[in-house]
């Protein structure tokens, strides 16, 4: 079993940034990888960016140039720091978690950037 919980997401004008946080429910080394997505009202659930148990990382275009992730392991938390957030950044964003052929999700924390 693995139980991820998100926070840092709220209001924020166009040009902000927030940085997200997923903790885990146990050391994040166990984790084959974890990961944010995000949905938006209308829209599919959509990749943002990964990190592997090794701190490989990974972006998907939606990711590419304005977010980073990172992790502290020592917290068993996963970051996702967002960047020059635009309206169309709008969404639900979830923490993901992969291990042993399982997918664990997070109840999701929103972000609404105003323009």
């Amino acid at each position: 079993q693995l139980q991820l919980v998100e926070s840092g997401g709220g209001l924020v004008q166009a040009g902000g940034s927030l940085r997200l946080s997923c903790v885990a429910s146990r050391n994040i080394f166990t984790i084959n990888a974890m990961g944010w997505y995000r949905q938006a009202p209308g829209k599919q659930r959509e990749l943002i960016a990964s990190i592997t148990d090794g701190g490989g990382t990974n972006y998907a275009d939606s990711g590419k140039g304005r977010f980073t992730i990172s992790r502290d392991i020592a917290k068993n938390t996963v970051y996702l720091q967002m960047r020059s957030l635009k309206p169309e950044d709008t969404a639900v964003y979830y923490c993901n978690g992969k291990s042993r052929g399982y997918d664990y999700w997070g109840q999701g924390t929103q972000v609404t950037v105003s323009s």
